[in-house]
């Protein structure tokens, strides 16, 4: 064979291959949210709300009035964790509300939980989840609700079981989002 015809070296399988690097160390300070946290929290929000079925807003609200829901959960007492990176970027938050309006429902909250892309699949759900628990207790909280689509949020579903939330309903078809039916599985957890 002429040289021209050698075909290129072939790489190693990757089996032979030397390990990847280890990722860079993943850290991050969780506290509780301020008034001035909310454009970041919002703007975290609104990338949800645009491409996922985890929420069922079709709309994110506006600024404004996401900063008069913090300011009323701020009043009921109720935590509203952040998760942030050492140079102050917004990885995650997980907050509480009232599960609803009625007083005989004021020790009885829902939960919600987003992260930031970069977040995802670093266990920081897990910590933010388990310090929203603690901070909820610590609040005199008693039963604790998650509401999570039937479709799209298989992670949520694995991470609220792990900490011993119950699923105590299914309601089908009952949002409609990005064309298509969705329905809710109910979870509960009693808090000490």
């Amino acid at each position: 064979m002429l040289e021209h015809e050698y075909q290129p070296r072939r790489k190693r399988p990757r089996a032979g291959a030397p390990p990847a690097p280890l990722p860079a160390e993943f850290t991050y300070i969780l506290r509780e949210a301020t008034l001035q946290d909310m454009p970041a929290v919002l703007a975290l929000y609104r990338h949800y709300v645009r491409n996922s079925v985890v929420t069922f807003d079709e709309k994110a609200p506006t600024l404004a009035a996401y900063k008069s829901r913090f300011l009323h959960l701020q009043k009921l007492g109720y935590p509203f964790r952040l998760a942030l990176s050492p140079t102050g970027t917004l990885l995650g938050f997980a907050y509480v509300f009232p599960f609803r309006e009625k007083s005989a429902f004021r020790k009885t909250v829902e939960s919600s939980l987003y992260l930031g892309p970069a977040a995802i699949g670093r266990g920081l759900g897990r910590t933010l989840l388990g310090d929203l628990i603690e901070h909820c207790e610590k609040a005199g909280l008693k039963e604790m609700i998650a509401v999570i689509a039937d479709q799209g949020a298989e992670a949520s579903l694995a991470l609220h079981t792990r900490f011993g939330f119950k699923e105590t309903g299914r309601m089908g078809k009952v949002g409609y989002k990005f064309d298509r039916w969705l329905g809710i599985i109910m979870m509960q957890k009693s808090l000490n």
